[in-house]
């Protein structure tokens, strides 16, 4: 049942081949048996998941169930979860129990989907391999010496590793879609504003946004349809009209004009990599697809202004946890300065700190003309950039990540080559557009993505390309040995 699509699961649910008790069991199984080898959830919800399953079971029996009703899934632990911990992979939320759900997990509960768990994370989504979490690292299913990426690592290794159909994530800079591409999955970091960020505990409030992570990009679109909507709550949320994401997965992809960046295939990509995008591109030449050479001229800006917006947004957000409101306190304090500094000491770890400080340094009165205004500034010509390209080409293609995956402990020492694994997926959240990461191949036992880019609300687009594309290969098929059975 593990290898089943999200369609061939809810198929064999209309049709009562299994019900979704049965199912919820047999995942909550695989989590038993599997997970202590990846460390990819936090915490485990047997009851509700069974609860949840018993109540869709009902649904199916009486007809009035939808296309997802029955099915597990698991969350990123940055939702918030009526009654369940919500701790953000971190010490400082170890003993928060959410009162209220995220409008996602509200969503999917009105879906019918049915949760298993919340999923590792690297603290307060800061990091690109899922070293920073409190919890500790997520392990890679493809290779146990190898990240899984990050933000996102837990729910990428859970999916990957088929211990829960879909999941979801978050994605600030690339923290869906470089999961993604390490992990050999589909996942979608939708157009700013699409999916709501209310009850997703933020990070850097205008780059931050949900999305889905799934086997294949049918099961995105579908997940997709869950997630997406208008949501009042959120003064960031899109009110536009629904959108049924699987209605033109089928579409042609004849006269598809897709963009080749001469930015995302210079020396600092990985040559095996390379290959394999060549591959790929000569995969969809062969659908019917035109290729044009285009630039993104800034694109080499894109790390240094993300490195100074979003620690400059996770200052702000963040100063909230300082134990008088929310989050850890330390013991016994001496008075007021000694709570605040130990409180946040203790309760935050190094990466988050060191986003912190750099975040408050670029704010702080004389550098936020040289340092965060001028950051907003180049971000505008990144903008400019894509809306540039987007006159040319339907979409750009490119690597999600320069390199397969790392090993665990490689890069931890050295923030900056760490922070470059994410090169090519910042410049998407910088304009809040939307961008896609699907399977490529394999260097060695470690997977490669390819990324997908596309102008705003363009999510159907990018899933018909990668569908299409998924219909010609069979890498998004591939699951890693240990865990095949």
């Amino acid at each position: 049942m593990h290898h089943q699509s999200l369609s061939e699961l809810s198929s064999h649910l209309q049709q009562r081949s299994f019900s979704s008790e049965e199912l919820t069991h047999y995942f909550l199984r695989r989590i038993n048996q599997y997970d202590a080898q990846l460390n990819s959830f936090i915490t485990v919800t047997p009851e509700t998941a069974l609860a949840q399953a018993r109540a869709a079971d009902k649904c199916l029996q009486t007809g009035t169930a939808g296309p997802l009703t029955g099915i597990p899934i698991a969350h990123k632990d940055i939702f918030c979860t009526n009654g369940i911990k919500t701790s953000c992979g971190s010490k400082m939320l170890d003993h928060f129990v959410a009162p209220y759900n995220a409008t996602v997990v509200e969503k999917c509960q009105a879906a019918g989907l049915v949760m298993l768990g919340k999923t590792n994370m690297d603290e307060f989504a800061m990091g690109s391999s899922n070293e920073s979490s409190f919890y500790g690292p997520v392990i890679n299913p493809w290779d146990s010496k190898a990240v899984p990426g990050g933000s996102s690592g837990g729910s990428a290794a859970a999916v990957a590793a088929r211990l829960t159909p879909v999941a979801t994530g978050t994605d600030t800079g690339g923290s869906i879609r470089q999961p993604a591409a390490l992990c050999n999955l589909t996942g979608l970091k939708p157009t700013y504003g699409l999916v709501s960020r209310y009850g997703m505990i933020a990070f850097a409030s205008s780059l931050d946004q949900g999305g889905p992570l799934a086997k294949s990009a049918q099961d995105v679109a579908l997940l997709l349809n869950a997630m997406a909507g208008f949501d009042p709550r959120d003064s960031t949320s899109l009110n536009r009209p629904g959108e049924d994401y699987t209605a033109q997965l089928n579409n042609s992809l004849v006269g598809l004009n897709v963009g080749l960046p001469k930015e995302f295939f210079s020396d600092g990509l990985d040559p095996e990599v390379g290959k394999l995008l060549q591959n790929a591109i000569s995969e969809l030449e062969s659908a019917g697809a035109i290729l044009h050479d285009i630039e993104l001229p800034h694109t080499a800006l894109a790390v240094p202004v993300y490195y100074i917006i979003a620690p400059a947004e996770c200052s702000s957000n963040l100063s909230r946890f300082d134990g008088v409101r929310f989050g850890y306190r330390c013991h016994e304090p001496k008075d007021l300065m000694d709570l605040f500094k130990r409180s946040r000491g203790e309760g935050f770890g190094a990466e988050v700190k060191r986003r912190i400080m750099i975040g408050t340094y670029a704010l702080s009165a004389g550098y936020y003309d040289a340092y965060y205004l001028k950051a907003q500034q180049i971000r505008r010509l990144l903008t400019q950039d894509f809306k540039n390209a987007f006159q040319q080409v339907d979409v750009i293609l490119g690597p999600t990540s320069p390199t397969p995956a790392f090993n665990l402990g490689e890069r931890v020492d050295d923030p900056l080559k760490m922070y470059l694994s994410d090169i090519y997926t910042l410049s998407v959240n910088l304009a809040g557009l939307p961008g896609l990461s699907l399977p490529a191949g394999f260097v060695g036992t470690r997977p490669c993505g390819m990324q997908l880019i596309g102008n705003y609300f363009s999510e159907a687009r990018l899933l018909n390309i990668a569908h299409q594309y998924q219909l010609r290969t069979d890498w998004h098929r591939a699951s890693p040995k240990q865990f095949v059975d």
